[in-house]
């Protein structure tokens, strides 16, 4: 099983079905925060669909097509990161992540983007990670650019966050690229 502990309390833990009420219960208290940019969260209306995402996203990991993993700082889920997207042909993965509201401004999810960037980089043995994020979320973008990913174009309305198209800033690292001293 995934588990990785980061400094100041702060763990990552592969999502498990027991999971889902802690989950549930994070989306459920900040879904306007969590909805301006997550065109997903409008489909979590109670512990049932938490427990399919879960479900699914477990059964991802088993294939090598994923791995999402939760965040937990000091016992208290605050999160999610994880590769949404590994393609193993041509060893690319693309990370995705969120954070509850009251967890942000503090370096967990940088901190957590790193220890994700070292895993792909050195245990799935990846050539090339993305990241991609809204043009207009200044906090998604700014964890990538402090990791050293380089910004590579914008996808032009690329994803439909509710009623709206937004564009995409697409991030990239190679492993050519990567510290491996971290």
């Amino acid at each position: 099983m995934f588990r990785w502990k980061l400094e100041d309390g702060v763990e990552l833990r592969l999502l498990q079905l027991r999971n889902a009420p802690e989950v549930f219960a994070l989306v459920d208290t900040g879904r306007d925060f969590l909805r301006v940019w997550l065109p997903w969260v409008d489909n979590h209306r109670d512990v049932a669909d938490t427990e399919a995402f879960i479900r699914e996203a477990l059964e991802q990991f088993v294939l090598g097509e994923a791995i999402h993993v939760g965040i937990w700082c000091d016992g208290v889920f605050a999160g999610v990161i994880g590769y949404h997207r590994i393609n193993t042909e041509n060893r690319l993965g693309e990370i995705g992540y969120w954070l509850g509201e009251q967890y942000q401004g503090k370096g967990i999810m940088t901190r957590a983007c790193q220890a994700m960037v070292a895993y792909g980089f050195s245990e799935l043995k990846l050539n090339r990670i993305e990241i991609h994020c809204a043009l207009g979320n200044t906090k998604s973008r700014g964890i990538p650019e402090r990791l050293g990913f380089k910004e590579e174009g914008i996808l032009r309305q690329a994803e439909r966050v509710h009623d709206r198209f937004v564009d995409n800033v697409v991030y990239g690292m190679v492993a050519g690229e990567y510290d491996f001293g971290f």
